[in-house]
This record gives C-alpha cells, structure tokens and sequence, in this order.
C-alpha cells in the first residue's frame, strides 16, 4: 500500500465532500500530505474543537461551505475545480439524531449522493468516486460472524435505512451510467465502501462513545455509558481511510474491476464491547470512573454488528494493522495534545506511523 500511495496521488486534484468532519479532515490532512492538491465542499466544523479546525486543515486545502443537497452550488463546484477523483464523506452520520430529524437525514443522505453522482456522470475530467456508506447498510441479523458485501442490506433506524438506500443507489448508478463493459465509453469508475465503528483524535459528535468519554473526563465526571455490552468493530480512523485510498488509486489505475461494494474492518480482536473500550480510555487517560446509564424509552441500537474484510485482504491487498489497544492510545493522545495546539503534528506523526506499517 505504501509504495501506491506515495507516488499515486502526486499532483492529482481530488475533491473531499465533509472534508470538515472527523473523518474528511484526517483524510484531507492524508491526501495532502500525499501531494495531492485537495478541494473540500461542506458545512462549516460542528465546534472549535473539531480536528479540521484545531488541525489547522483549511491553510492546506480549497475550503468551499455549501450544502451536498444543493445541486447548483455541488455542480458549479465541479464545473471550476475538474477533480480527478472524488470521496463523498459528506453525510448525517449520527443514529440517535436520525430518530429526531428523520426527513433530513434521508435528504442529505440520499439525495446528497444522488447529485454527487450526477455531478460525476457530468465532468469528464471526473473519473474515480468512492462513495462512503457505513457498516449499518446491511440487514442487521445479530449474528457472529461477519457481513460480506453481497448479504442483504436493509435498516432499522433513519440513519442505517439511509445508507442502505445509498448502497441501491450507487449500484443503479454504476450498472446504468458506469457500466464496467462499457468502460472504453465512460471511462469512470465508482465504488461504496462500509467501515465499522471508527475511533480518533478530533471527534467531538454527541452520542458517540469515545467523544462522550473524553467530555466527561474532561471535566472530572464519572463517564456513563449506554449499551454497555453491545459489541462493535472498532478500528481508528486512519485504517478505512488507508482502505479508500488504496481502493481510489487502483480504480484509477486499473479500472472497473475495483468497482462496486468493499468491507473495511478491523481484525476480530477488535470486536469488544463498549465498557471493555471505556476501560481502555480511561487506561490511557490516565484517571477517571464509569457507570452503566439508566435510560427509560432508549431509542433501538444494535448489540452486535462485525463485517468480514475477506475481499479487501485478498482482492485489493489491504489489511489492518493496529489492534484495539493501538487505536485507543492513539485516539487519547490526540485529545491530550489538542488543547496546547498539537493536533495537526499528532495526526501527521500517526499517518506516517501507520504508513510506515504498510
């Protein structure tokens, strides 16, 4: 992975939809680091403490506000910039919020991705797409082992039924308008992918485990923790996002038979539940105390949901590499640092630290 990466994106213009958030901001930072020259399109960062502000991403990239609803703004955005290759981070990633605020979550979700894929279709000098969509597209079964990327998708909540509509979507798109037998015609190439439960520094979004910890050991309160014994996949940042690079670079370079659905997981080890993950921050932390929360008429969450990475290991040679305990003492540092203004080093000491493992 690390001898693509480091030629591949040289040069290429890439375009960063939620370039803003938690994860578009470490990628930002990632594909600039690589040489890429980076336009991000999203709204403005949720609160001072997010990585893209305290990381200082907006002195290395075209930092354009807009909305993914809005067709003109997205389309005059493409029609300047021509990029190359496009991520699609931009979305309403959170469950619980879906519950409150289902109508535009299935706007900006759905109908975000559908003028993004229009805004594709319609550039020629576009010729790569990776659609991000989440673990939660699939039919969830509660079973042990893990999704593949041809098991049913579905949706239980707003958010998860979304990102299911997403996967539809993309696929109508890429059998009607990016067809891989008519490559020679189109010369584009798209593809989803699903990560699990992704952790590190900068992520500030309310009702998510790690930036719920942080808050409250911030302020010398005991963390409470909901769902105590649900068990995710958890996996920090920089391993899906080292996925999608991967993933982008040899759509580009070999074409359509990288296109469609891709897994992006952690390592089994990875799978335990969110009071043995809480333990572990306040390990690294340092200090602190937790309790199981007490809700009355808690909105349906998932108690198990893994996925298999068989097709990105073997297909695409990419794999995991930091196990839980890694990603954790990753995560903390950053949030130990941000306050006396280390987070753009601490995010680029860890990309090259994780590079360094491919």
């Amino acid at each position: 992975m690390q001898s693509i990466l480091a030629t591949f994106y040289h040069g290429k213009r890439v375009l960063v939809t939620g370039h803003t958030g938690f994860k578009g901001s470490w990628l930002s930072l990632w594909l600039h680091q690589l040489g890429a020259e980076v336009v991000g399109y999203s709204l403005a960062p949720s609160t001072w403490k997010d990585n893209f502000v305290q990381a200082k991403v907006a002195e290395l990239v075209t930092d354009i506000r807009g909305e993914i609803s809005d067709p003109v703004k997205l389309t005059s955005v493409f029609q300047e910039y021509r990029p190359e290759i496009v991520f699609h981070l931009a979305a309403q990633p959170l469950v619980r919020h879906s519950f409150r605020d289902p109508l535009n979550t299935y706007l900006v979700n759905i109908m975000g991705t559908v003028n993004i894929l229009e805004a594709i279709r319609n550039t020629a000098e576009t010729r790569t797409g990776i659609i991000v969509t989440s673990d939660k597209c699939y039919e969830n079964r509660e079973w042990i082992w893990g999704y593949r990327e041809n098991d049913p998708l579905g949706g239980y909540d707003p958010y998860s039924a979304s990102k299911g509509c997403v996967e539809i979507i993309a696929l109508s798109y890429l059998n009607s308008f990016f067809n891989p037998e008519k490559y020679q015609e189109h010369g584009k190439t798209i593809a989803t992918v699903r990560a699990g439960n992704v952790i590190g520094g900068g992520d500030w979004s309310t009702d998510r485990l790690i930036p719920d910890c942080i808050r409250m050991l911030e302020q010398n309160r005991k963390i409470t923790v909901r769902n105590r014994r649900a068990i995710r996949p958890w996996q920090h940042v920089l391993e899906p996002l080292g996925g999608y690079l991967l993933l982008a670079a040899r759509l580009s370079m070999e074409g359509p038979r990288f296109s469609g659905p891709w897994n992006f997981g952690p390592g089994p080890e990875n799978l335990v539940p969110a009071e043995q993950l809480v333990e572990k921050v306040i390990q690294h932390w340092g200090r602190g105390e937790w309790e199981a929360a007490r809700e009355a008429n808690a909105p349906h969450e998932a108690t198990l949901l893994n996925l298999d990475v068989s097709k990105a290991r073997f297909r695409l040679g990419w794999q995991p590499h930091w196990p839980v305990d890694t990603a954790v003492e990753k995560t903390v540092a950053w949030y130990k640092e941000y306050r006396a203004g280390g987070a753009r080093r601490t995010c680029l000491e860890q990309i090259e630290e994780y590079m360094g493992h491919n």
